[in-house]
């Protein structure tokens, strides 16, 4: 049987693989690192996480992205089982140990018979011969490939900037400034509702932290002036420079915490580090994304209490990410329109996150192999949360595509792209919903209509 080839050795793309070989069907996994390395990765290894070390909320029954988890669980993926199998503590998020995930996804995909790992890059359009390939370059995809799709499509590849966030020494952080506390004291997976480290601040030390991020020296790339930032990942100094609050009411958000410290003094502003490592040394700074350059990444972030003599292991930094217009360019089942044989998954489609990353592509892994098997396959419904996504990517959920100009950007899954439910007015003992509680009604309805409905499809695919 002729090998379903993948482009891309990240989540997307091992999930992609993972799938196919699952099907039974042979695949060949493309990497270029370390033959072409990127701006953002610092090793050759598959599925290595270049930004945070955080799949977000594991919250099935009010966050989308919980539903997400849930449904890739059910759907046998490797990118969760791996994070599962290296979760750190992480509050109500489940966060992993990056070098113990990554390592645990390759030699998964190392072990599986039908996979093959190939090093080098395809800085092109792939052989003719080959007729069945999955796009899962992500974010980065190499400028050849990319000139290559665009020549293609006849459609610019849109861009955006993604930031990183600096990473912290454990034993460099002054604890007794900080202190550990989750929001609210919520206990996630692997967590004690004491996993992440606490920075406060009063009003004085943040107007001076504000003003310091506003006049520090940040990282040029005029080859990309123009280009938008995406606003699930903003650089914590424009976040700054869009107004003095902004940040109190974003990442610096000090609410659900007391300080330990000072039990009666509510901080002005926080910020959080949350564990990246499975030993614990290494902190992430939670939302603190960033282009300034790196003597000014030192010399402010020390700044913030607790942090004065912090050593970093990695500071932060700036890629710019590209990605299709998905609902002109693919059809429902994620294949160029203009090339049918290349089927695209992951970032490059204009989903957002880890997650949502690594569900395009169990998807693309699946209808690939289905079509290779001469078997039927859809994708799971839109009620669903993978369904959902997918939906947005292909434009399904666009009534008339060329009605008029309109913008196509990236998207974390959230229950806005789920279709509308009867929302319930009252509670269980007859007592009307108000504000939250009823939105936090119409997202466990949401989840449970997601759950049975996926149950129903993964029964009927069977």
């Amino acid at each position: 049987m002729q090998p379903i080839h993948v482009i891309g050795g990240g989540l997307a793309g091992c999930e992609a693989a993972w799938q196919i070989a699952r099907a039974g069907v042979p695949a060949v996994l493309h990497e270029m690192r370390p033959e072409r390395t990127t701006e953002a990765h610092r090793t050759a290894s598959l599925a290595e996480l270049v930004c945070s070390n955080s799949f977000r909320s594991d919250d099935a029954e009010t966050n989308a992205i919980g539903v997400v988890h849930r449904e890739m669980r059910a759907l046998g993926s490797l990118i969760m089982r791996s994070a599962d199998a290296h979760q750190v503590p992480a509050g109500g998020a489940l966060a992993v140990d990056r070098d113990g995930f990554s390592a645990a996804v390759e030699a998964t995909i190392a072990a599986e018979p039908l996979i093959r790992v190939e090093r080098g890059e395809i800085a092109g359009l792939p052989p003719h011969d080959w007729d069945s390939v999955v796009v899962a370059t992500g974010p980065l995809t190499s400028p050849g490939l990319a000139a290559a799709i665009r020549a293609l499509t006849g459609e610019d590849s849109l861009a955006f900037f993604d930031a990183i966030a600096p990473i912290v020494h454990r034993d460099s952080i002054d604890m007794n400034v900080v202190w550990p506390q989750s929001r609210y004291d919520k206990a996630g997976p692997g967590g004690s509702g004491a996993d992440y480290l606490n920075c406060p601040m009063n009003r004085t030390q943040y107007e001076a932290f504000v003003d310091a991020l506003i006049a520090a020296d940040k990282t040029e790339f005029r080859e990309f002036e123009g280009t938008p930032y995406f606003d699930g990942c903003l650089p914590i100094e424009v976040m700054a420079d869009r107004g003095r609050e902004t940040l109190r009411y974003g990442p610096m958000k000090p609410v659900g915490l007391t300080n330990a410290h000072a039990p009666t003094i509510k901080p002005y502003a926080v910020v959080q580090l949350r564990q990246d490592n499975a030993l614990g040394t290494l902190f992430n700074m939670v939302g603190f994304q960033t282009k300034l350059k790196y003597g000014e990444q030192t010399r402010v972030f020390r700044l913030i209490p607790g942090l004065e003599k912090a050593e970093f292991a990695r500071l932060g930094g700036l890629h710019r990410n590209t990605f299709l217009d998905s609902p002109r360019l693919l059809d429902a089942t994620l294949r160029l329109k203009a090339a049918p044989r290349l089927r695209f998954a992951g970032q490059i489609t204009g989903c957002e996150g880890y997650v949502e990353s690594a569900a395009v592509g169990l998807i693309a892994g699946r209808l690939a192999a289905a079509e290779r098997l001469g078997r039927a396959f859809a994708p799971p419904p839109p009620t669903t949360a993978i369904g959902a996504l997918v939906n947005h990517i292909t434009g399904g959920h666009i009534e008339a595509i060329d009605a008029g100009p309109r913008s196509f950007q990236p998207m974390n899954v959230n229950f806005g792209l789920f279709p509308p439910i009867a929302e319930a007015r009252v509670d269980e003992d007859g007592k009307r919903l108000r504000g939250p509680e009823r939105g936090a009604a119409r997202k466990r309805a949401l989840s449970a209509r997601a759950a049975a409905d996926l149950a129903a499809w993964l029964q009927q695919s069977a």
